[in-house]
């Protein structure tokens, strides 16, 4: 059976494929993305990998969930949420801001392009059209900022409840 990729309609027989390949150069790109956006956010040298990393995984918990169906926003939240979640594990073992990898992390979710075509479109004079991509940038920013959010807020109730446990035992 053949599919149409979503991204760069390329014609793939299966996931073992052609496609498999796209996904291996999506995940490098995200890498390198990631890290060099690391680098212009001066991210110390030892957590530029680290940071690639996390971008990395979030954009492949992206690009697999629209491969799969799930529609932009959610698949954004959800990105964001473990890019999150994985900068709080990072900045625990390393004893490093949080920022830090949560910054660089987001990078490829960044809907930099849509941003721009809006701009393009109202330029050209293309009203609908750039009113259309200009709420498609806003609902994918707004995504990106929730699950961070979301992520932080359980985060909180664990480490509360923790707590709690803790002083309730205590003598």
């Amino acid at each position: 059976m053949r599919y149409r990729c979503r991204y760069c309609h390329c014609i793939y027989a299966s996931i073992e494929g052609r496609h498999h390949m796209h996904i291996v150069e999506q995940i490098i790109t995200s890498f390198i993305a990631s890290a060099a956006f690391g680098i212009i956010f001066n991210v110390p040298r030892e957590s530029l990998l680290k940071s690639g990393f996390v971008g990395m995984i979030g954009w492949l918990i992206y690009y697999l969930l629209t491969f799969y169906g799930v529609d932009e926003i959610p698949s954004t939240v959800a990105s964001a949420f473990f890019i999150a979640i994985i900068s709080q594990i990072y900045a625990k073992i390393y004893r490093t801001p949080i920022i830090i990898f949560t910054v660089a992390g987001i990078i490829p979710l960044v809907p930099g392009g849509t941003a721009y075509d809006a701009m393009r479109n109202f330029v050209e004079n293309n009203y609908n059209e750039a009113i259309s991509l200009a709420a498609k940038a806003f609902m994918i920013s707004g995504s990106i900022a929730i699950g961070i959010v979301f992520s932080e807020v359980i985060n909180q109730i664990i480490r509360q409840s923790k707590l709690n446990a803790k002083a309730k035992y205590r003598p």
